[in-house]
């Protein structure tokens, strides 16, 4: 079979106006980004803001193995599905991380021939989106710096300040660093650090905002540290809210492409499900479901990450709710799971996959709480065994819970076409939905952590650092406590732990920091050993990519 990189590159792609012209978008409405990219303007979410919504359709999945379990893939095929079907449907997803293309993850155009393109655009730079994010948090240092360098008229503590450096690329040695050395002219010497585009407050408020003075009043609210007095500092002080606003001028506005077979899909902001809360854009999402029937969107990780930030923080910010959640699984996860490795995992073992499939009946009864209707995709690979098949579509039905096989990976569209069915029909039976929260935004700050730890994450409880708890009074001194909380935690497991797999128990859920994101309008609590900013592995995939000279990429998954 060819690669993902030969499978899009052989795509017969048509010019984005004919995508565009197919869900009723006048060219007016459009900012070319060559032949098959563009961004779509304010102008056409202002004419659309009285049409009636679509269905929503959330994508998410058990915890998966370090390789991934093809969410994406499983998502794409969907939305191609249900063209086949005959429905009219759109494809919201995240924009892929520079970091994980060039680490070991891949990136998020999805796989096969379930994929968006052009991939290779979409993969890398694609519209400057993740550019222009760097750019405005980058900005926000240096004018923090420079406010120190210049007199420091607002006291602020070098010590205490919340803003990090930022690039879209894994490099552990940036974690920790000293600036300003060298001598009076170079700066105030002081420890900082870098993070991860993706993991920046900028990401989030880019997903977060409804248009361009929204953004900038939430830029304006961003607490960048503290004084030495121990008062809070916010960026509406430094005033530079603007400067930073116009930098993200282009980047608010959602960008169209298209998948193999033709299907219109807006891919839109990248916030990590395990750093950050892990879905694509309000607006992105906002937009396409006035511009089709069915909009298939998804929340990074698990169910237990991106699916509870995709409920508690983006339902609650844009007013929306899913009319069905599909959630993705494969029998090599769930034998993963079950205690093998991620290659043994590939190889027929039913001993180990009925071990682990304990971890999709957790995520199963989680999703259930939400009160939104759930169907099963088997996500198909080659080295499934019919007997692993059907024991994991008949343990589904056992629990009240449809299943259908996603073969998108080799067949696209036809490949999942029975999901589609089945996701249509469940939709059908359910015209009521009423959406549950998995937590009141309005209880304390440890209810709320404690909520998802004993509901979700099956903990026994939760330990909190001195410095946890100190930053949690003074969150709640601030009057900024009834926000909802983004937990950052591993994603290969429900606990804390990546090693504790399947159904973890008799563990309590360690939180060493807690971090007010005023600007984005969410508290992020972080736990376990998680980082903001990944390394490489031994062998990245960068190692195995290639450009000929006539511009050919090779090695891009």
């Amino acid at each position: 079979m060819l690669t993902d990189v030969e499978i899009a590159q052989n795509a017969q792609m048509l010019p984005i106006k004919e995508i565009a012209a197919n869900l009723g978008i006048d060219e007016n409405y459009l900012d070319y980004y060559g032949k098959y990219k563009a961004k779509l303007n304010q102008s056409l979410i202002d004419s659309l803001k009285n049409k009636k919504d679509g269905k929503l359709i959330l994508v998410t999945a058990i915890n998966p193995t370090p390789a991934g379990e093809g969410k994406t893939t499983v998502t794409v095929s969907l939305g191609e599905a249900m063209n086949v079907i005959g429905k009219k449907a759109i494809i919201a997803l995240r924009e892929p991380s520079l970091g994980p293309v060039f680490g070991i993850k891949g990136g998020a155009a999805g796989g096969g021939y379930a994929q968006v393109v052009p991939m290779e655009d979409i993969n890398l730079h694609f519209t400057g989106d993740m550019h222009a994010i760097t750019s405005a948090n980058n900005l926000l240092c240096a004018i923090i710096d420079n406010h120190i360098q210049q007199g420091n008229e607002l006291d602020i503590d070098p010590r205490r300040i919340n803003i990090k450096r930022c690039m879209d690329m894994n490099d552990r040695s940036l974690r920790n660093i000293v600036i300003g050395l060298g001598g009076k002219a170079q700066g105030v010497p002081r420890e900082d650090g870098f993070i991860i585009t993706v993991a920046t407050e900028i990401m989030a408020i880019l997903c977060l905002s409804k248009d361009l003075e929204d953004m900038k009043k939430r830029f304006e609210n961003i607490l960048i540290g503290y004084s030495r007095k121990g008062d809070p500092i916010y960026v509406k002080q430094l005033g530079c809210a603007g400067a930073m606003t116009l930098l993200m001028k282009d980047a608010i506005n959602p960008n169209l492409v298209q998948t193999l077979e033709n299907t219109p899909a807006i891919i839109h902001g990248g916030p990590f499900a395990n750093i950050a809360h892990g879905c694509n854009s309000i607006r992105a999402t906002s937009l396409a479901l006035k511009l089709a029937d069915y909009t298939i969107t998804e929340a990074g990780f698990g169910s237990d990450l991106g699916a509870e930030k995709f409920i508690d923080i983006k339902c609650r910010a844009a007013g929306i709710k899913p009319n069905c959640i599909v959630l993705v699984c494969t029998c090599k996860a769930l034998k993963y799971n079950g205690g093998l490795n991620k290659d043994d995992a590939k190889k027929p073992n039913m001993e180990a996959l009925k071990k682990g499939i304990v971890n999709l009946k957790a995520h199963i009864e989680n999703l259930k709480k939400t009160g939104v209707p759930i169907v099963v995709a088997l996500n198909k690979f080659y080295t499934d065994t019919e007997e692993e098949i059907n024991y994991v579509l008949n343990y589904c039905r056992e629990l009240g819970v449809e299943a259908e096989i996603s073969d998108g990976f080799t067949n696209g569209g036809k490949g999942a076409a029975d999901l589609a069915k089945t996701v249509c029909e469940t939709i059908e039976k359910n015209t009521v939905i009423k959406l549950k929260y998995y937590y009141d935004v309005n209880d304390p700050i440890k209810t709320k952590i404690e909520s998802l730890a004993k509901e979700i994450y099956r903990a026994d409880g939760v330990d909190y650092s001195d410095k946890a708890l100190k930053q949690i009074a003074e969150i709640e001194k601030e009057g900024m406590d009834k926000l909802p909380i983004c937990v950052a935690k591993t994603q290969y497991s429900l606990s804390d732990d990546p090693h504790k797999l399947g159904l973890p128990s008799n563990y309590r859920l360690h939180v060493k920091d807690v971090v007010l994101y005023s600007g984005a309008g969410f508290i992020t609590v972080m736990t376990g050993d998680i980082l903001k900013m990944p390394g490489l592995p031994k062998h990245p995939s960068a190692l195995d990519m290639d450009i000929t000279s006539d511009g050919t990429i090779t090695g891009l998954f």
